[in-house]
């Protein structure tokens, strides 16, 4: 599968191409039978939460036995989740639990083969639709930054993509400044995307899928390559981005750091 960066996702309206099997990497499940069977569990609101202001354009999510079935078996089954409009959602489960393939799924990447969902009250069967409200931040074999690129680079091109000739020209300096801003990433505009640590990356990768304004925003393995330490930070970064007016959902091995942060925790076994 040719992998996309999250701005030019964001470009097409938070679409790809929908996913006929589980994707590869770690969390995708690899369609193993017994894979997942998960149910949320609420986390608590953090102080300084998101307001109905803020999170008028936010999406919910909510699925009920929501299941995925690939050539080789279940990659997930039975998920439950509730997520309100601007939450923050923390998926964790091990290597080949199907993290990955939900975080698809819910972003209309891939039919369910049970259950029901709805993302902002759209159906997940109707995969055109949800794509267009919702958008992926780096996933692996799906969407990953260009290593040669810069991160004021990929933000101007992910500016350009959406917003066409005047995505380049018009105010790009501030309107640059202003995605990272929204996300926290306080680093040299000249790094490369090589040389960003990997809290960084997921940041950038949030930032351009950022720019298409979606109402649901997904990311993939957050505390990967972090210590137990900045996972944490990672994780109240993602508050404040929710809190901005989208809902996160996110994928990671140890849910530990995200509790007290993320309103809802789901593990997939």
């Amino acid at each position: 599968m040719t992998s996309e960066t999250p701005g030019a996702v964001a470009a097409a309206g938070g679409t790809a191409a929908a996913v006929s099997g589980p994707a590869g990497g770690s969390g995708a499940g690899g369609g193993l039978p017994g894979a997942g069977r998960g149910r949320a569990t609420g986390a608590g609101r953090v102080a300084g939460g998101g307001d109905g202001t803020r999170n008028a354009g936010a999406a919910a999510v909510r699925t009920r036995g929501l299941s995925l079935r690939g050539t080789r078996g279940w990659v997930f089954r039975d998920v439950d989740l509730d997520v309100p409009a601007g939450g923050l959602a923390a998926v964790s489960g091990i290597a080949g639990s199907g993290r990955t393939a939900l975080l698809l799924t819910l972003g209309g990447r891939m039919k369910p083969a049970g259950g029901t969902g709805t993302i902002g009250g759209v159906p997940l069967d109707d995969l055109r639709a949800v794509q267009r409200i919702a958008a992926l931040g780096i996933v692996s074999g799906v969407t990953g930054l260009d290593p040669a690129l810069t991160v004021r680079e990929h933000v101007r091109e992910a500016l350009a993509l959406h917003e066409g000739v005047l995505g380049r020209f018009r105010g790009r300096a501030a309107r640059t400044r202003a995605a990272l801003d929204r996300v926290g990433l306080d680093v040299d505009p000249r790094t490369l995307a090589e040389d960003l640590d990997p809290d960084e990356a997921r940041l950038l990768g949030a930032a351009l899928a950022l720019v298409g304004k979606p109402r649901l925003l997904l990311l993939d393995d957050v505390d990967e390559g972090l210590p137990a330490a900045r996972q944490r930070a990672l994780w109240r970064r993602l508050r404040a981005i929710a809190d901005s007016g989208v809902t996160v959902v996110a994928a990671c091995h140890d849910p530990a750091p995200a509790m007290g942060i993320a309103q809802t925790v789901v593990h997939l076994p």
